[in-house]
């Protein structure tokens, strides 16, 4: 039986260049900034190999005055410990400065999963794979 190439989402890309690092981030930041603004307190970048990775870090709801504490902490304690825990958008995947897989963070498997983007394909923009993460911010 002869050998045939199969497509896998999710497979491939290359390492994220280092020159490019910084305006991969700073492009996030900005498309954040102007379309999300408010629905964040700050957004982290984070690369590693070919893939870059999306948190955002929230204003958690005040628990009003019937707050109690199970784990022993103040209301402002367990305040500090909400908006220090990052919300995982997403994780992105590089093929080249315009074309990047999409993973999801699925909070119900607590993991990455490989999606598609808006367009139907597998390759979408840095700015479109966060507007599919941002959906965690609504």
């Amino acid at each position: 039986m002869a050998k045939q190439w199969m497509f896998v989402p999710g497979s491939g890309g290359v390492a994220i260049p280092k020159h490019q690092q910084e305006t991969i981030r700073q492009r996030i930041l900005a498309h954040a900034n102007k379309n999300y603004a408010g629905k964040f307190n700050r957004i982290d970048v984070r690369f590693r190999g070919k893939h870059c990775y999306i948190d955002a870090y929230i204003e958690p709801e005040d628990p009003g005055k019937k707050f109690v504490s199970f784990a022993g902490e103040t209301r402002e304690e367990y305040m500090e410990r909400l908006r220090n825990n990052p919300l995982h958008l997403c994780r992105l995947l590089y093929y080249s400065t315009e074309r990047w897989g999409l993973s999801f963070y699925t909070y119900s498997n607590e993991k990455y999963e490989v999606s598609m983007y808006p367009n139907g394909t597998f390759y979408g923009t840095l700015e479109e794979g966060f507007d599919v993460g941002a959906i965690y911010l609504d």
